[in-house]
């Protein structure tokens, strides 16, 4: 069997599966998604990390496109990206159908 070349698409799920594969991203992720915008101070005081930590898991979750921010100093709000969020959820679903498809394995 000779080496193939990854897809776009194998590249995109896996960069969305690195942004979502740390718990307290997960849970970033879980409360954005129970608000319309959340700021970056009040994550700091709810999770259990530091705010430079918070921030370097921000920044992965901005990276892959899942959340977005607006900047207005001395605050930070962020959003879930709603496009880019169907966009994963869409992949990740394919990506499980054509797995949990294959009989003979």
């Amino acid at each position: 069997m000779s080496k193939v070349d990854l897809t776009l698409r194998e590249k995109q799920i896996a960069r969305y599966a690195k942004a979502i594969g740390h718990p307290i991203r997960v849970k970033i992720l879980e409360m954005l998604s129970k608000e319309s915008c959340c700021y970056h101070g009040d994550m700091s005081e709810i999770l259990p990390v530091a705010k430079s930590t918070l921030s370097q898991h921000l920044k992965e979750l901005k990276d892959a496109g899942l959340i977005q921010g607006t900047f207005t100093p001395p605050t930070v709000k962020y959003c879930i990206n709603q496009e880019n969020w169907q966009k994963a959820k869409n992949m990740f679903e394919s990506l499980f159908t054509d797995i949990n498809n294959k009989e003979n394995c």
